[in-house]
């Protein structure tokens, strides 16, 4: 395999706690070209310890785990500072298991009934930190919109709307800057006055709160 072979290939974790779903997973990444399975976890604290030993591009994270749930490892992951994205695969999508994994940190949020394209997809699109909602979470956020009034609704500016757009489309900071004629400096000043407007902390929740609330459609 060349280097730049090597420089393409994925990094991958995979977390489920059920033995068929992780032997599934690795075999389908196995025969995919561009990915690299370097282990696996049965639950999050298990995750935990492997993501340092390992420091795979992505971790495949399912939620509801004995032993160590989701939620708390990729909290514990971003606390961390950890390089690794994680995309949440389970499956469940009720605004109970959504909400907390995206607020904790996850880049993105997919079912497990995704098709396997999809899949490939969303693994890529999170190992180059960009944003990944099926449209069924997506949906399933429309839940948490905040009341008129409250902290979190201040009306985005034309420019801020732009960097959005860009954002939900996966197009990186640098990327982002490049289409707008901007500075990257200046790119990351408008996601900081845009999540402050939208009362979120990261991309993932910005492009969530935004379909919620009818900004992107």
């Amino acid at each position: 395999m060349t280097d730049s072979a090597l420089h393409d290939q994925v990094s991958l974790l995979i977390v489920d706690d059920h033995p068929v779903v992780r032997d599934g997973l690795r075999g389908m990444f196995a025969n995919a070209p561009g990915f690299t399975v370097l282990g696996e976890a049965s639950d999050g604290v298990e995750a935990l310890e492997r993501a340092a030993a390992l420091d795979p591009d992505v971790i495949l994270m399912d939620l509801r785990m004995p032993g160590g749930g989701g939620v708390d490892a990729i909290r514990e992951l971003t606390r961390r500072g950890a390089r690794a994205k994680v995309l949440v695969l389970t499956t469940y999508d009720t605004d109970s298991d959504t909400l907390p994994a995206i607020e904790a940190g996850a880049t993105g949020y997919l079912l497990k009934d995704a098709p396997r394209d999809e899949l490939f997809t969303a693994v890529r699109a999170a190992a180059e930190g960009r944003t990944v909602l099926s449209p069924a979470v997506a949906a399933r956020l429309v839940s948490a919109v905040r009341t008129p009034g409250a902290p979190g609704n201040e009306p985005l500016s034309a420019r801020e709307r732009e960097v959005l757009a860009l954002v939900a489309k996966g197009t990186s900071n640098r990327e982002i800057a490049r289409e707008l004629f901007i500075s990257e400096a200046t790119v990351k000043t408008h996601l900081t006055h845009l999540y402050a407007k939208l009362g979120v902390n990261d991309r993932a929740a910005a492009v969530a709160t935004a379909y919620q609330r009818g900004i992107l459609g």
